[in-house]
Protein backbone atom coordinates (compact mmCIF):
# COMPACT_ATOMS: atom_id res chain seq x y z
CA UNK A 1 0.00 0.00 0.00
CA UNK A 2 0.99 3.64 -0.37
CA UNK A 3 -0.63 6.31 1.84
CA UNK A 4 -1.24 9.43 -0.25
CA UNK A 5 -3.63 11.46 1.89
CA UNK A 6 -4.02 11.93 5.67
CA UNK A 7 -6.46 14.10 7.62
CA UNK A 8 -6.16 14.82 11.35
CA UNK A 9 -9.21 15.98 13.27
CA UNK A 10 -9.49 17.27 16.83
CA UNK A 11 -12.79 15.98 18.21
CA UNK A 12 -14.52 16.84 21.46
CA UNK A 13 -17.22 14.50 22.78
CA UNK A 14 -19.15 15.01 25.98
CA UNK A 15 -19.18 12.06 28.38
CA UNK A 16 -22.58 10.85 29.57
CA UNK A 17 -21.31 11.08 33.14
CA UNK A 18 -18.15 12.58 34.71
CA UNK A 19 -15.27 10.10 35.05
CA UNK A 20 -13.03 10.51 38.12
CA UNK A 21 -9.65 8.90 38.85
CA UNK A 22 -6.90 9.69 41.35
CA UNK A 23 -5.71 12.33 38.85
CA UNK A 24 -8.94 14.29 38.42
CA UNK A 25 -12.41 14.43 36.84
CA UNK A 26 -13.33 14.49 33.14
CA UNK A 27 -16.60 15.68 31.64
CA UNK A 28 -15.44 15.87 28.00
CA UNK A 29 -13.05 13.76 25.95
CA UNK A 30 -10.82 15.66 23.53
CA UNK A 31 -8.92 13.42 21.13
CA UNK A 32 -7.39 13.18 17.67
CA UNK A 33 -8.92 11.14 14.88
CA UNK A 34 -6.78 10.24 11.88
CA UNK A 35 -8.11 9.33 8.44
CA UNK A 36 -5.62 7.80 6.01
CA UNK A 37 -6.25 7.11 2.32
CA UNK A 38 -4.34 4.63 0.21
CA UNK A 39 -3.55 5.27 -3.46
CA UNK A 40 -6.39 2.91 -4.44
CA UNK A 41 -8.88 4.95 -2.38
CA UNK A 42 -9.13 2.63 0.62
CA UNK A 43 -9.68 4.63 3.82
CA UNK A 44 -8.50 3.59 7.27
CA UNK A 45 -9.11 5.16 10.67
CA UNK A 46 -6.98 5.52 13.77
CA UNK A 47 -7.59 7.23 17.10
CA UNK A 48 -5.16 8.90 19.48
CA UNK A 49 -5.86 8.03 23.12
CA UNK A 50 -3.73 10.89 24.48
CA UNK A 51 -5.63 13.16 26.83
CA UNK A 52 -5.74 16.95 26.77
CA UNK A 53 -3.34 17.05 29.76
CA UNK A 54 -0.35 14.79 30.59
CA UNK A 55 -1.96 13.06 33.60
CA UNK A 56 -1.70 9.50 32.27
CA UNK A 57 1.69 9.83 30.61
CA UNK A 58 3.76 12.60 29.04
CA UNK A 59 1.78 12.68 25.79
CA UNK A 60 -1.09 15.07 25.11
CA UNK A 61 -3.44 15.79 22.23
CA UNK A 62 -1.28 18.78 21.28
CA UNK A 63 2.03 16.89 21.38
CA UNK A 64 0.49 14.07 19.32
CA UNK A 65 -0.58 16.51 16.62
CA UNK A 66 2.92 18.00 16.60
CA UNK A 67 4.57 14.57 16.31
CA UNK A 68 2.19 13.43 13.59
CA UNK A 69 2.48 16.60 11.53
CA UNK A 70 6.21 17.23 11.83
CA UNK A 71 7.69 13.73 12.07
CA UNK A 72 5.45 10.70 11.60
CA UNK A 73 3.28 11.66 8.64
CA UNK A 74 6.32 12.76 6.57
CA UNK A 75 7.84 9.32 7.22
CA UNK A 76 4.71 7.54 5.96
CA UNK A 77 3.29 9.59 3.07
CA UNK A 78 3.92 8.00 -0.35
CA UNK A 79 6.08 5.24 1.14
CA UNK A 80 5.55 1.66 -0.09
CA UNK A 81 4.36 -0.51 2.81
CA UNK A 82 3.80 -4.23 2.37
CA UNK A 83 2.49 -4.97 5.88
CA UNK A 84 1.49 -2.86 8.91
CA UNK A 85 4.27 -4.49 10.96
CA UNK A 86 6.69 -2.34 8.93
CA UNK A 87 5.25 0.87 10.43
CA UNK A 88 6.92 0.39 13.81
CA UNK A 89 10.23 -0.18 12.01
CA UNK A 90 9.77 3.04 10.02
CA UNK A 91 9.05 4.93 13.24
CA UNK A 92 11.90 3.33 15.20
CA UNK A 93 14.22 6.39 14.94
CA UNK A 94 11.57 8.46 16.79
CA UNK A 95 11.87 7.98 20.55
CA UNK A 96 8.73 7.16 22.57
CA UNK A 97 5.60 9.15 21.52
CA UNK A 98 3.81 5.81 21.38
CA UNK A 99 0.29 7.22 21.30
CA UNK A 100 1.10 9.35 18.28
CA UNK A 101 2.67 6.36 16.52
CA UNK A 102 -0.31 4.16 17.34
CA UNK A 103 -2.72 6.68 15.83
CA UNK A 104 -1.34 6.32 12.31
CA UNK A 105 -0.44 2.63 12.64
CA UNK A 106 -4.05 1.79 13.55
CA UNK A 107 -5.31 3.43 10.35
CA UNK A 108 -2.81 1.44 8.30
CA UNK A 109 -3.92 -1.83 9.95
CA UNK A 110 -7.51 -0.91 9.01
CA UNK A 111 -6.51 -0.34 5.37
CA UNK A 112 -4.52 -3.58 5.28
CA UNK A 113 -7.44 -5.61 6.64
CA UNK A 114 -9.77 -4.13 4.03
CA UNK A 115 -7.34 -4.73 1.18
CA UNK A 116 -6.88 -8.37 2.23
CA UNK A 117 -10.66 -8.75 2.67
CA UNK A 118 -10.56 -9.78 6.31
CA UNK A 119 -11.68 -8.37 9.60
CA UNK A 120 -9.08 -6.56 11.67
CA UNK A 121 -9.44 -9.32 14.26
CA UNK A 122 -8.58 -11.97 11.67
CA UNK A 123 -5.71 -9.89 10.30
CA UNK A 124 -4.21 -9.84 13.81
CA UNK A 125 -4.64 -13.60 14.21
CA UNK A 126 -7.68 -13.50 16.49
CA UNK A 127 -10.08 -16.44 16.63
CA UNK A 128 -12.92 -15.37 18.96
CA UNK A 129 -16.33 -14.41 17.62
CA UNK A 130 -17.24 -12.64 20.88
CA UNK A 131 -15.25 -11.18 23.76
CA UNK A 132 -15.94 -10.85 27.47
CA UNK A 133 -16.03 -7.30 28.76
CA UNK A 134 -15.81 -5.64 32.13
CA UNK A 135 -16.55 -2.14 33.26
CA UNK A 136 -14.30 0.56 34.73
CA UNK A 137 -15.90 2.79 37.37
CA UNK A 138 -14.40 6.09 38.46
CA UNK A 139 -14.32 7.43 41.99
CA UNK A 140 -17.84 8.33 43.13
CA UNK A 141 -19.22 10.97 45.50
CA UNK A 142 -20.06 8.33 48.11
CA UNK A 143 -19.72 4.60 48.76
CA UNK A 144 -23.51 4.33 48.51
CA UNK A 145 -23.40 5.80 44.99
CA UNK A 146 -20.66 3.35 44.05
CA UNK A 147 -22.57 0.33 45.37
CA UNK A 148 -25.66 1.39 43.42
CA UNK A 149 -23.60 1.81 40.24
CA UNK A 150 -21.88 -1.57 40.63
CA UNK A 151 -25.27 -3.20 41.22
CA UNK A 152 -26.51 -1.71 37.97
CA UNK A 153 -23.57 -3.07 35.97
CA UNK A 154 -23.67 -6.50 37.60
CA UNK A 155 -27.32 -6.77 36.57
CA UNK A 156 -26.32 -5.80 33.03
CA UNK A 157 -24.01 -8.82 32.97
CA UNK A 158 -20.54 -7.28 32.96
CA UNK A 159 -17.98 -9.99 33.67
CA UNK A 160 -15.63 -7.93 35.84
CA UNK A 161 -15.89 -4.72 37.83
CA UNK A 162 -12.87 -2.41 37.98
CA UNK A 163 -12.95 0.27 40.66
CA UNK A 164 -10.61 3.27 40.86
CA UNK A 165 -8.96 3.72 44.25
CA UNK A 166 -6.74 6.36 45.86
CA UNK A 167 -5.49 7.06 49.40
CA UNK A 168 -8.55 7.55 51.57
CA UNK A 169 -10.79 5.77 49.05
CA UNK A 170 -9.52 2.22 49.13
CA UNK A 171 -9.81 -0.45 51.86
CA UNK A 172 -13.21 0.54 53.26
CA UNK A 173 -14.55 0.98 49.74
CA UNK A 174 -13.42 -2.46 48.59
CA UNK A 175 -14.65 -4.05 51.83
CA UNK A 176 -18.12 -2.60 51.31
CA UNK A 177 -18.19 -3.74 47.70
CA UNK A 178 -17.12 -7.26 48.59
CA UNK A 179 -19.74 -7.47 51.32
CA UNK A 180 -22.41 -6.46 48.82
CA UNK A 181 -21.07 -8.48 45.88
CA UNK A 182 -19.35 -11.57 47.32
CA UNK A 183 -19.14 -13.49 44.03
CA UNK A 184 -18.36 -10.77 41.50
CA UNK A 185 -14.92 -10.66 39.86
CA UNK A 186 -13.47 -7.38 41.05
CA UNK A 187 -10.24 -5.43 40.77
CA UNK A 188 -8.82 -2.15 42.09
CA UNK A 189 -7.01 0.34 39.86
CA UNK A 190 -4.70 2.75 41.70
CA UNK A 191 -3.25 4.70 38.75
CA UNK A 192 0.10 4.99 40.59
CA UNK A 193 -1.44 6.65 43.65
CA UNK A 194 0.63 4.75 46.27
CA UNK A 195 4.25 4.26 47.35
CA UNK A 196 6.09 1.21 48.62
CA UNK A 197 5.73 2.65 52.15
CA UNK A 198 1.99 2.00 51.76
CA UNK A 199 2.53 -1.76 51.56
CA UNK A 200 0.81 -2.49 54.89
CA UNK A 201 -2.29 -0.65 53.72
CA UNK A 202 -2.27 -2.40 50.36
CA UNK A 203 -1.87 -5.78 52.08
CA UNK A 204 -5.30 -5.23 53.61
CA UNK A 205 -6.76 -5.60 50.12
CA UNK A 206 -5.76 -9.28 50.15
CA UNK A 207 -8.82 -10.16 52.20
CA UNK A 208 -11.19 -9.18 49.40
CA UNK A 209 -10.17 -11.86 46.87
CA UNK A 210 -9.50 -9.33 44.10
CA UNK A 211 -8.56 -10.49 40.62
CA UNK A 212 -5.74 -7.93 40.68
CA UNK A 213 -4.49 -4.57 41.90
CA UNK A 214 -3.58 -2.47 38.89
CA UNK A 215 -0.52 -0.19 38.90
CA UNK A 216 -0.39 0.63 42.63
CA UNK A 217 3.07 2.29 42.50
CA UNK A 218 4.88 4.78 40.26
CA UNK A 219 4.10 4.84 36.56
CA UNK A 220 7.74 4.28 35.58
CA UNK A 221 8.54 1.62 38.20
CA UNK A 222 9.17 -2.10 38.00
CA UNK A 223 11.62 -2.46 40.93
CA UNK A 224 9.35 -1.45 43.81
CA UNK A 225 6.48 -3.39 42.26
CA UNK A 226 8.70 -6.48 42.46
CA UNK A 227 9.16 -5.89 46.19
CA UNK A 228 5.46 -5.20 46.73
CA UNK A 229 4.34 -8.32 44.86
CA UNK A 230 6.36 -10.45 47.29
CA UNK A 231 4.31 -8.94 50.14
CA UNK A 232 0.89 -9.44 48.54
CA UNK A 233 -1.22 -12.46 47.75
CA UNK A 234 -3.25 -10.43 45.27
CA UNK A 235 -1.68 -10.33 41.77
CA UNK A 236 -0.24 -7.01 40.69
CA UNK A 237 -1.17 -5.93 37.18
CA UNK A 238 1.09 -3.44 35.44
CA UNK A 239 -0.31 -0.80 33.14
CA UNK A 240 1.58 2.51 32.88
CA UNK A 241 4.96 0.79 33.44
CA UNK A 242 4.72 -1.28 30.24
CA UNK A 243 5.49 0.57 27.00
CA UNK A 244 7.11 -2.19 24.97
CA UNK A 245 7.90 -5.88 24.71
CA UNK A 246 11.21 -5.17 26.48
CA UNK A 247 9.40 -3.54 29.40
CA UNK A 248 7.12 -6.56 29.66
CA UNK A 249 10.03 -8.98 29.59
CA UNK A 250 11.94 -7.15 32.31
CA UNK A 251 8.89 -6.82 34.56
CA UNK A 252 8.05 -10.50 34.24
CA UNK A 253 11.64 -11.61 34.87
CA UNK A 254 11.83 -9.40 37.96
CA UNK A 255 8.55 -10.78 39.32
CA UNK A 256 7.00 -7.31 39.27
CA UNK A 257 3.72 -8.42 37.73
CA UNK A 258 1.51 -11.48 37.34
CA UNK A 259 -0.89 -9.86 34.85
CA UNK A 260 -0.38 -7.20 32.18
CA UNK A 261 -2.86 -4.65 30.89
CA UNK A 262 -2.17 -4.06 27.18
CA UNK A 263 -3.30 -0.68 25.86
CA UNK A 264 -2.69 -0.23 22.16
CA UNK A 265 -1.80 3.46 22.40
CA UNK A 266 0.48 3.08 25.38
CA UNK A 267 2.66 0.45 23.67
CA UNK A 268 2.82 2.17 20.27
CA UNK A 269 0.32 0.21 18.21
CA UNK A 270 -1.20 -3.15 17.36
CA UNK A 271 2.08 -4.71 16.21
CA UNK A 272 3.82 -4.13 19.56
CA UNK A 273 0.64 -5.09 21.44
CA UNK A 274 0.63 -8.43 19.63
CA UNK A 275 4.32 -9.01 20.45
CA UNK A 276 3.64 -8.40 24.15
CA UNK A 277 0.63 -10.72 23.97
CA UNK A 278 2.70 -13.50 22.41
CA UNK A 279 5.49 -13.14 24.97
CA UNK A 280 3.06 -13.18 27.89
CA UNK A 281 1.26 -16.22 26.49
CA UNK A 282 4.55 -18.10 26.21
CA UNK A 283 5.39 -17.20 29.82
CA UNK A 284 2.04 -17.88 31.46
CA UNK A 285 1.14 -14.23 32.10
CA UNK A 286 -2.54 -13.45 31.42
CA UNK A 287 -3.31 -10.20 29.62
CA UNK A 288 -6.34 -8.00 29.17
CA UNK A 289 -7.15 -4.90 27.12
CA UNK A 290 -7.45 -1.64 29.01
CA UNK A 291 -9.60 1.27 27.96
CA UNK A 292 -8.82 4.97 27.56
CA UNK A 293 -12.34 6.40 27.15
CA UNK A 294 -12.11 5.72 23.41
CA UNK A 295 -14.69 6.64 20.84
CA UNK A 296 -16.05 3.85 18.69
CA UNK A 297 -13.01 3.76 16.40
CA UNK A 298 -10.51 3.17 19.20
CA UNK A 299 -13.02 0.80 20.77
CA UNK A 300 -13.19 -1.20 17.52
CA UNK A 301 -9.41 -1.63 17.57
CA UNK A 302 -9.62 -2.85 21.18
CA UNK A 303 -12.31 -5.38 20.25
CA UNK A 304 -10.13 -6.76 17.46
CA UNK A 305 -7.04 -7.07 19.67
CA UNK A 306 -8.96 -8.82 22.43
CA UNK A 307 -9.78 -11.72 20.08
CA UNK A 308 -6.19 -12.98 20.50
CA UNK A 309 -5.98 -16.15 22.56
CA UNK A 310 -4.18 -14.92 25.69
CA UNK A 311 -6.74 -12.18 26.41
CA UNK A 312 -8.34 -14.43 28.99
CA UNK A 313 -9.47 -11.70 31.41
CA UNK A 314 -12.37 -9.33 30.61
CA UNK A 315 -11.15 -5.97 29.33
CA UNK A 316 -12.44 -2.41 29.69
CA UNK A 317 -14.08 -2.33 26.26
CA UNK A 318 -17.64 -1.65 27.40
CA UNK A 319 -20.40 -0.65 24.98
CA UNK A 320 -20.46 2.83 23.42
CA UNK A 321 -23.63 3.78 25.28
CA UNK A 322 -21.74 3.47 28.55
CA UNK A 323 -19.84 6.65 27.64
CA UNK A 324 -21.55 8.54 24.80
CA UNK A 325 -25.00 9.84 23.93
CA UNK A 326 -23.90 9.39 20.32
CA UNK A 327 -20.83 7.62 18.98
CA UNK A 328 -19.05 8.16 15.65
CA UNK A 329 -19.50 4.63 14.28
CA UNK A 330 -22.48 2.66 12.96
CA UNK A 331 -23.64 0.50 14.54
CA UNK A 332 -22.30 1.47 17.95
CA UNK A 333 -20.31 -1.08 19.96
CA UNK A 334 -22.92 -2.98 21.97
CA UNK A 335 -22.26 -5.06 25.09
CA UNK A 336 -24.98 -7.61 25.87
CA UNK A 337 -24.82 -9.81 28.96
CA UNK A 338 -21.13 -9.01 29.34
CA UNK A 339 -20.14 -9.87 25.77
CA UNK A 340 -19.40 -7.93 22.59
CA UNK A 341 -19.90 -9.65 19.24
CA UNK A 342 -16.80 -9.30 17.06
CA UNK A 343 -17.63 -7.79 13.65
CA UNK A 344 -16.72 -9.99 10.69
CA UNK A 345 -16.71 -7.44 7.88
CA UNK A 346 -13.42 -6.25 6.41
CA UNK A 347 -11.44 -3.66 8.35
CA UNK A 348 -12.49 -2.43 11.78
CA UNK A 349 -15.99 -3.77 11.10
CA UNK A 350 -17.97 -0.58 11.71
CA UNK A 351 -19.07 2.18 9.37
CA UNK A 352 -17.99 5.74 10.12
CA UNK A 353 -20.79 8.19 10.90
CA UNK A 354 -19.26 11.13 9.05
CA UNK A 355 -22.06 13.47 10.09
CA UNK A 356 -21.29 12.73 13.75
CA UNK A 357 -17.54 13.09 13.12
CA UNK A 358 -18.04 16.53 11.60
CA UNK A 359 -20.39 17.62 14.38
CA UNK A 360 -17.76 16.81 17.03
CA UNK A 361 -14.80 18.27 15.07
CA UNK A 362 -13.28 21.48 16.42
CA UNK A 363 -10.22 21.56 14.12
CA UNK A 364 -8.82 19.59 11.20
CA UNK A 365 -5.95 19.62 8.73
CA UNK A 366 -5.13 17.63 5.61
CA UNK A 367 -1.70 16.36 4.53
CA UNK A 368 -0.68 15.16 1.05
Amino acid sequence: MKITDITIRHLQMKLKAPFTTSFGTFTNKDFLLLEAKDQDGTIGWGESVAFHSPWYNEETLQTNWHMLEDFLIPLILNKEINHPDEVSEIFAPIRKNNMAKSTIEGAIWDIYAQQTNQSLASALGGKKDKIEVGISIGIQKSIEDLVALVDEYVKEGYKRIKVKIKPGWDVDVMRTLRENFPNVAMMADANSAYRLEDAELLKQLDEFDLTMIEQPLASDDIIDHSQLQKMLNTPICLDESIHSLEDARKAVELGSTKIINIKIGRVGGLTEAKKIHDYCEANGIPVWCGGMLESGIGRAHNVALTTLSNFILPGDTAGSNRYWEKDIILPEVVAANGYIEVPQTAGIGYAIDREAVESFTVAKKNYK
